[in-house]
This record gives structure tokens, C-alpha cells and sequence, in this order.
């Protein structure tokens, strides 16, 4: 995948003429040049004054203003801001702008001090091998749906439909479009309905004919809510025409409307029925050309901020006038979201969740029978992979590719492995030999080919050399026929596939206004129309994965590449989709950032915007296993995100992240002291993190630290963590009920150092499992460390809690007779740390089953300053904690803290239970411990499973521990 790109337009062809290039033996000439080689990689014998810097020298407005700002700094000329770029398109303006601005000429001697290094020449693809460490050191994101709160819990937009909105509505076939038109005259929007599917032009020509009539305020983008037919069904031209009434339409129109459409108070709404999660459910897409109006409206989005701009998708069956009201309101609340669903009355957006890989793999295993399919075959980020497959399979590989059969008799492949400086030396020489004008674009034309026949070569030299065999078919994936004769090909030799890689494609980046009909429809039509040649011809045959190439534009959308991102959005739910067309075939998406060490994203200006946008390139060594290790290791990942630091992608696009979180909007009066005892505000739902909210937390007030101290500093009780979690998921889901807090891990200790409050995050991510929610859990720290620059941010807690629609059913347990020998609270408090408000135990003793029973104490100090209850009963977790303490300082000689819970399981509320109340532990001879706390009635309160410890170091001394062995009769 490639890297975003400037969200400022590139420099026209047709510029201003300059003031014309002075006389060649001008030292600025010289000068010039030099600095402009230096910046291109060209010597400056190749670069003639009349060329124009984009067409000719393929350099992008990016590198023009570097290339600008290091010939200022060479010449002492001040910056102008409202210098264009455009007026200087040639060489020689930029001369002319030298003897314009500067002062004190001639120029001085020596290099540039603005000017950068050439990029060096990239090694060729067989020179670069996979790390598995280093890639295994990349974080692993999944695209992920999740909840969103309700639209009555975000901010309103600030568009309102009225008398005074003027919006054009694309319909679809099945009758929403129609619901919504009628809905909107009812609140007399004024309405230009398109109820057919015209030629581009025609449709532009209507809209025009409308707009004479008042400016556009929005649109209103239907047609990928009807279902395709499959893939079967179709030939090619029906996939064309329907991917043309879907998607590219929908751009010539965002093209067409760029200005009024992008301006604030305007508003895109494009809906899909990819079945109301994106895709990112279990059933997968319904009607996956709609991921193509996706990427395009993601797209908008980055180069249009100011407009409201949203994809929302919807289920199946949801009726015509549900359906308009659910797109009415979202066009009026919530502007943090962009990718937004709605299923079962939910709401859902996506994002995305790093999981590790599975600790025993679950995919496919690789050997020498395997078949491999794989388009794109002569690219040299293709062809590394390709080797490293090749290396881990020895296996059979179709390569497909526009490059002709590389010859390895070739000297230009021979020359390009040597020294591809001194061989762009040659193509210009050989260009100017044959009496066409030689540039340095034309120059790179050549290279590109020479570069592909080099990657196929070493495509086909890497299977070989790894003991496997290689069918090179040189096609044109957007050739029907073509593309049917070689997947003939691949039925004959193979007979199946268990691999099918599709990683054509290509790339060219221009803001909407730029780009031009052609130029999209070849960007978006290789990856579409490949890929649909690709499944037409392989028809019924056995295919076990289907890995596509997306990248971060089709994820996010890209300011430049919306082609690019509607193809790679459209591939990614494709493989959604065969969760139910295709059952037995995996589907794997791969969203690329940009590549490091190798392929285009390492020349011209990308790095330095990488850079800026706080984007990191991924190294190549680090990339090339990805593959791989995902088909080997885990066939449930679905569309995974190979990246390091995201930058400006993941940023929201509302303060609070479209979440109402002022004083008196809905969401106050659900935090604070008189309904939260941890939470004490919510700033948001945000993109990164789900929501977050802020527990600000003080030793001098709250019992909970002031009597839980080691060392003598306060340290957050783990229990109180738990309490926090069950706070931010009642938050979020207030009709629901907590019934369990599971898969608790205490992963370092939050300690309040001096006595002073501390701030803390609190994180929680929503989804469905039937009718229960599960909230994924975090609690987070920040702490400003003597010289840092930055915070040392930890994660100190995670968990995840489920909410019910109703409570736990209630449960009971017996419990023994208490014998006569027990250990007392003086003994017990003589080793543990805490102070009085979590002296819970006022005795405990073994039990006939080997396990121990803990009396709880009566009377306790609170354990925190609010009002509020709270939601875990903590005291009672503490309970269970204490009681199994005891029980293993009695076993071991040491003392342990908490590390893991497997459940912490919600029956009754112990606030005006029954006593005596006791907790009753038992090992299960893992290490761990289950646990339940019973009332005076037996019913049981909580209940414990998988509790775990780490023990600290040492032991205790026998005077304080004799007294808990005599009173556990040794602990056995």
C-alpha cells in the first residue's frame, strides 16, 4: 500500500509563464541545477531548462516546495507566503525566480545547504529477506466493529433539514431512497431525485440544471444499498455497469461538487448494506460492492474536513422508513463518526484492536504441494514475498503480471541489478540516440519496465532456487478473455488453489478536482476488474485463502487516492463476504502502510510526509514474513492493518469524538460522586481507545488508598480497578446489568507517590455477543518522569466485563461448622499491609476440603468518599483475596500479590446481606484459586474462578508466621 498524500493539489500542467531562463553560462543556472540533481537523483547533464518540474521530472508538490525552500536558504530569499507554486512549472522559471527575489549575484560556490542527498538505489527484491522477529515486532491490528453510544448521547452536527436545504438523493432499487425523499419534503427540503443511473455526463448536466435554482447543501448517495447479484451471475461488463452505477458515479458527483459539498454546514451520507457492521461480523458483507463507496467516502472525508461526511451501513430487511430516519439522524448528530452501522437497534463503528497471534497456529500448512496464485507478480515488494512463500513452501507458483516473460539474458536486467544510477545514464543516451527528447520522466518510464522485469526475474529465480516451480503468465488482469486463458492454465497444471494473492494494482495520487475520469477508472478498475476476472475464472475451483493487498487509504481513506481507496475498500469486504459464500476459503485483507528499504514509497518527497503526518514507513524486513505468518498462524484474522505509528489517521475528528460530554448534556448525569465511586468524568468515545473517562483519585480522601499502602505508599487496590471497569461499562450501557468482570490481569501496580492524586484513564470498548454487551478494558497512567520529554504511559489493569439485560440467578452454598482453631485478625494484620477500612478478615480457618473460609469483619470504615455505591461489592473481591493469602502464607512461608482472575461473577449485592458473610477458597493444585462469598443465608454474593498470584521475594519471619500455620493447622 502507499502512503498518504499532500492534501494540496499538484501543480497544473498548463502554469503561468515566468520570466524566461537567462543565458546557460548564468552561475544561477548552474547552481540551480545542482541543487535540483540533488533533489532528484539526476546529474544535471540530464536536466534541461525548459522541463516542466511535475510532467517531466516527476517531482510532486511536496518536493517542489523543498526544492523551492533549499534554493531560498542557497540565495538568502525570504519566505512568501503567498507565493504559488504554480507560476514556476519549469526549470528555467525557477531560474527566473532566483534573479527575481535574490540579492548580491552571483551566486556563492559549494553545495547547497538546503539541498537533500539523493535516495539511494534500493536493492533488488532477492537481496531482501523477511525477519521473523522483526515482524513479529510489529503490533497486530485487527479491523474490528464495535459499539458506538447512541446517536442521543453525541453532539448535534449543526445541519438541520428544513425549508432552507437543498439535497440531491441517488435512490436505490429497493424502495429506501423512496422513503427518504418523502421524509425529507415532509420538512420541505427541496429535493433533485435521481432515480436512474445516466451516463456521467447526463447526470452532471441535471445536477447543474438544479442548481440554478440555489447552492447544494447535501447528498445523499443510496445505490450499494441493493444487493449484487453474485459473482456467478455476472459477466463482465454487468460487473462493470454495476460498479459504475455504485461508485463511480458517486466520484464524478464528489468531483463535481467538490466545493459545495466540502464546505462547512454541507454534508455527504452515502449507505451501504454491507449487513450494518461493515462486514466485520461473522456472517461477513452482504453486498460488498459497497465497500467501494466506503473508500471513496473515507476519501472525501480527508480532503473535505469541514463537511460532514459519513458511510452508514445498514442490515438486511430493515424497513423503508426506519431506514430514513436512521439516515436523517445521523446527518444530524454525531460528527465524530465517519464508517458508522446500525444492526439489532445498535450502533456500530469500526476500528481497530491489536490481537496477539494465537499461541498454536490455526491456519493452513505450507509444502511443496501447495499452489500459489498470485497477481502483481513483478512488483518488488510482490516479488520478496513471493520468495519468502517460495522458501517456506517449496510449493507450485502461478505469477501473474503485466511485465513481459523476464528474459535473464537481459543486459538491462543485469545493468539494473549493477547500478541503476548508471543505468538511467544509458536510457537517456539511448533516448537521445533515437531522436526522442530524453527527460528524467521519460527516463523513469523506461526504468519502471526494466524495474518490473527485474522483480519477475527474481520472482521466478527465488521459487526455483527454493526447490519449487514457477508458471510465469505475462496478462492484463483487466483483459476478460486473457484472464480466462490463464486461470485455464492454472486449472490444467493444478487443478486447485490453495493461495490466491492478489496484490495488483497501482497507484496515482491526485486530489479529487485533479484527477481525471480515465485516470480513476484505471487506478480502480486493475484491482476491481482483476479480481473479478480472477474469481469468474477460477469458478468452483478449491480455493483455501484468498489474501488481497489493500492498504492504509483503503482503511482510512486518503486525501488523493480515492480510486486507490474505493479499490482497496471493495477488495477488503469481498473476502468479508466469503464467510458466507465461501465458507471453507479463508479471506484475508492486508491493509499496507507505506514500505521502507524497498518499492516506490521509498523515493521522492513520501518519507518527509510520512514523517510529518507522524506516520512510520514499515521496514521491509519487518513486512515481507507478514504473509506468511498470518496464513500459517491464525485463519479466523479477517482484515489486518501492518503498520507501526499511525499519525494524523487515527485522529479524531470531534474534540470529544463526537460524544456530548458537557455538564449538562446526557452523559453527566452518570459519572460523579452520586453514581461513581472511581469514574469521576468521561471525556469521550474515542477512535483509539473506545471510551475513555478519568478517575482522579486523592490518598488524603479516599480510604480505598489511604488504608492500602506498601511501603508506605498508597497503591490502588486491584478490586477497585475491577469497580472501575464495571463503572465505565454501566456508563456506556445503563439499561443493561453487570453480571461478571472476567479475565482480569493486574499488570503493574499504580502507586501514588508523595500522597498525591493521581489522574487515570479508563478505557472500555463495546460489543454485542447475543443479548449481552462485552466491554474490553483498560486502565491506564500516565507520569511525567524527571527529564523526559514525553509521559511514561503505562497500562497498569485490563479486563472485560459483561452486562445482561437481567441479573445473575441467584446460587448457594454450605459451609462447615468454624472449628476451634483459627487464626485471628491480630495475626493476620501482623503481615498484610492494610489499614483498617481493608481489614476485612476478623478470622479464617481451614476448611474439611483442603481450601480456607474467611470471616468477614464488622463495622468497617468506608471504603470511599462518594455517596455512590458501587457495582463489584470490592470488599468482597478483598475478601477472597485475604482469605487465599492467608491460606498460601501458611502453605509457602511467603506472601503474594494479586496477578490474575479468570471471573469475578455478580450474584447479590452484599450492601444489606445477612451475616455472617464469608468467603470460602479452594486451590485447584494449579496455583489458582475459585472462591465464593455466602451470606448468613447461604446465598452466594460473588464468586471467584481462576484467581492467580505472584509471590513476592523472601520469606516471613516464623514469629509472624507461626501464628496463621497453627491457626490453618499447617495450611493442608
Amino acid at each position: 500500500g502507499l502512503p498518504p498524500v499532500p492534501t494540496a493539489a499538484p501543480a497544473p500542467a498548463t502554469a503561468p509563464a515566468a520570466a524566461a531562463a537567462p543565458a546557460a553560462q548564468d552561475p544561477v543556472v548552474t547552481r540551480v541545477l545542482e541543487v535540483v540533481a540533488a533533489q532528484t537523483g539526476y546529474p544535471p547533464e540530464m536536466l534541461d531548462l525548459d522541463l516542466d518540474l511535475e510532467a517531466d521530472l516527476g517531482i510532486d508538490t511536496v518536493k517542489q516546495a523543498e526544492t523551492f525552500a533549499a534554493i531560498r536558504e542557497e540565495y538568502g530569499i525570504p519566505r512568501d507566503d503567498n507565493l504559488s507554486l504554480r507560476d514556476y512549472p519549469t526549470l528555467a522559471s525557477v531560474v527566473g525566480f532566483v534573479h527575481e527575489r535574490a540579492t548580491g549575484l552571483p551566486s556563492p560556490d559549494g553545495a547547497s545547504a538546503g539541498a537533500s542527498s539523493p535516495a539511494p538505489a534500493g536493492a533488488g527484491p532477492e537481496l531482501l529477506v523477511g525477519d521473523d522477529e522483526a515482524s513479529a515486532a510489529i503490533p497486530r491490528r485487527l479491523a474490528v466493529s464495535v459499539l458506538r453510544p447512541d446517536l442521543a448521547d453525541c453532539v448535534p452536527t449543526g445541519i438541520t433539514l428544513d425549508a432552507s436545504s437543498r439535497v440531491i438523493v441517488a435512490l436505490d432499487q429497493g424502495g429506501d431512497g423512496a422513503a427518504l425523499v418523502e421524509r425529507l419534503r415532509d420538512t420541505g427540503v427541496d429535493v433533485l431525485v435521481i432515480d436512474d443511473a445516466p451516463p456521467a455526463d447526463d447526470l452532471l448536466t441535471r445536477i447543474d440544471e438544479w442548481r440554478g435554482d440555489g447552492p447544494v447543501t447535501g447528498l445523499y448517495w443510496l445505490p450499494a444499498l441493493d444487493v449484487e447479484d453474485a459473482v456467478t451471475d455476472l459477466d463482465l461488463a454487468a460487473w462493470r455497469e454495476a460498479l459504475r452505477v455504485r461508485v463511480k458515479l458517486f466520484y464524478r458527483t464528489l468531483r463535481h461538487l467538490y466545493e459545495p459539498l466540502g464546505a462547512p454546514g454541507s454534508f455527504v451520507v452515502a449507505a451501504t448494506r454491507l449487513g450494518g457492521r461493515h462486514g466485520y461480523d461473522d456472517e461477513g458483507a452482504v453486498a460488498p460492492m459497497g465497500g467501494a463507496v466506503v473508500g471513496a467516502t473515507k476519501t472525501f472525508k480527508r480532503e473535505r474536513p469541514d463537511a460532514l461526511v459519513k458511510a452508514v451501513d445498514l442490515a438486511a430487511g430493515v424497513d423503508p422508513a426506519a431506514v430514513a430516519e436512521l439516515l436523517v439522524a445521523e446527518t444530524e448528530r454525531d460528527p465524530g463518526a465517519i464508517e458508522v452501522g446500525h444492526r439489532d437497534g445498535r450502533r456500530f463503528v469500526v476500528v481497530l484492536a491489536e490481537q496477539p497471534m494465537p499461541e498454536e497456529p490455526t491456519g493452513m500448512e505450507l509444502g511443496p504441494d501447495s499452489v500459489f496464485v498470485v497477481t502483481g507478480a513483478a512488483g518488488s515488494i510482490v516479488s520478496a514475498i513471493i520468495a519468502d512463500l517460495a522458501r517456506a513452501s517449496s510449493g507450485v507458483f502461478h505469477l501473474l503480471d503485466l511485465a513481459p516473460t523476464p528474459d535473464p539474458d537481459d543486459p538491462d536486467l543485469a545493468a539494473f541489478a549493477a547500478d541503476r544510477d548508471e543505468l538511467k545514464r544509458t536510457i537517456f543516451e539511448r533516448l537521445k540516440e533515437s531522436g526522442e527528447r530524453a527527460t528524467p520522466a521519460l527516463v523513469e518510464r523506461e526504468l519502471a519496465g526494466i524495474e518490473r522485469r527485474h522483480a519477475a526475474l527474481a520472482s521466478v529465480q527465488a521459487v526455483e532456487a527454493a526447490g519449487g516451480t514457477a508458471h510465469y503468465h505475462s496478462v492484463n488482469l483487466l483483459d476478460g478473455e486473457a484472464m480466462a486463458a490463464v486461470t485455464d492454465q492454472i486449472r490444467e497444471l493444478s487443478g486447485r488453489v490453495d493461495v490466491l494473492l492478489h496484490a495488483g494494482g497501482l497507484e496515482i495520487s491526485r486530489l479529487l478536482p485533479d484527477k481525471d475520469p480515465a485516470e480513476f477508472d484505471l487506478v480502480f478498475d486493475v484491482k476491481a476488474d482483476g479480481w473479478f476476472n480472477l474469481l469468474a475464472g477460477l469458478g468452483d475451483l478449491d480455493i483455501g485463502a484468498a489474501v488481497v493487498f489493500s492498504s492504509i487509504a483503503g482503511r482510512f481513506g486518503n486525501g488523493g487516492q480515492a480510486d486507490y481507496a474505493a479499490a482497496n475498500d471493495l477488495l477488503c469486504k469481498w473476502t468479508s463476504s466469503f464467510r458466507s459464500t465461501r465458507p471453507d476459503t479463508i479471506g484475508l485483507a492486508v491493509d499496507w502502510t507505506a514500505w521502507g528499504d524497498i518499492g516506490m514509497a521509498t523515493r521522492g518527497s513520501i518519507p518527509t510526509m510520512m514523517r510529518a503526518a507522524g506516520i512510520d514507513m514499515l521496514p521491509a524486513a519487518a513486512g515481507i514474513p507478514i504473509v506468511r505468518r498470518e496464513l500459517v498462524g491464525d485463519r479466523h484474522a479477517r482484515e489486518l492493518l501492518v503498520g507501526q505509528r499511525l499519525g494524523v489517521l487515527v485522529e479524531e475528528w470531534h474534540p470529544s469524538g463526537g460524544l456530548d460530554v458537557d455538564a449538562d448534556g446526557p452523559i453527566a448525569p452518570r459519572v460523579g460522586p452520586e453514581h461513581t465511586v472511581v469514574l469521576t468524568g468521561v471525556t469521550g468515545d474515542l477512535l483509539v481507545d473506545g471510551l475513555v473517562a478519568t478517575a482522579t483519585l486523592d490518598p488524603t480522601t479516599e480510604g480505598f488508598l489511604d488504608d492500602h499502602r506498601i511501603d508506605g505508599t498508597p497503591v490502588l487496590p486491584g478490586v477497585m480497578g475491577v469497580e472501575a471497569f464495571a463503572e465505565i461499562a454501566r456508563l456506556a450501557q445503563p439499561d443493561l446489568v453487570v453480571t461478571s468482570v472476567d479475565d482480569i490481569d493486574f499488570l503493574a501496580p499504580v502507586k501514588f507517590f508523595r500522597d498525591e492524586p493521581r489522574e487515570l484513564k479508563v478505557t472500555a470498548r463495546f460489543v454485542p455477543d447475543g443479548d449481552d454487551v462485552v466491554a474490553t478494558c483498560a486502565l491506564v497512567g500516565e507520569r511525567m518522569l524527571a527529564n523526559q520529554d514525553e509521559p511514561q504511559v503505562t497500562v497498569h489493569f485490563t479486563a472485560t466485563v459483561r452486562l445482561s439485560p437481567e441479573p445473575n440467578d441467584d446460587a448457594s452454598r454450605e459451609v462447615g461448622e468454624r472449628p476451634d482453631q483459627v487464626v485471628a485478625a491480630d495475626d493476620i494484620y501482623r503481615i498484610y499491609f492494610h489499614g483498617p477500612a481493608y481489614q476485612v478478615l476478623h478470622e479464617a480457618w481451614a476448611d474439611d476440603d483442603g481450601g480456607a473460609v474467611g470471616l468477614m469483619a464488622d463495622e468497617l470504615p468506608p471504603n470511599h468518599s462518594a455517596p455512590a455505591a458501587t457495582v463489584t461489592d470490592p470488599r468482597l473481591v478483598e475478601l477472597c483475596f485475604q482469605t487465599a493469602g492467608v491460606w498460601e502464607i501458611a502453605a509457602t512461608g511467603s506472601m503474594a500479590l494479586p496477578t490474575h482472575i479468570d471471573s469475578v461473577v455478580l450474584r447479590r449485592s452484599g450492601a444489606d446481606a445477612p451475616g455472617p458473610v464469608r468467603a470460602i477458597v479452594s486451590p485447584r493444585g494449579d496455583g489458582s484459586y475459585d472462591a465464593a462469598v455466602i451470606d448468613g443465608e447461604g446465598r452466594v454474593l460473588v464468586e471467584l474462578a481462576g484467581y492467580r498470584t505472584i509471590a513476592l521475594p523472601g520469606e516471613l519471619d516464623a514469629e509472624v508466621l507461626n501464628p496463621l500455620r497453627d491457626g490453618m493447622d499447617g495450611g493442608d
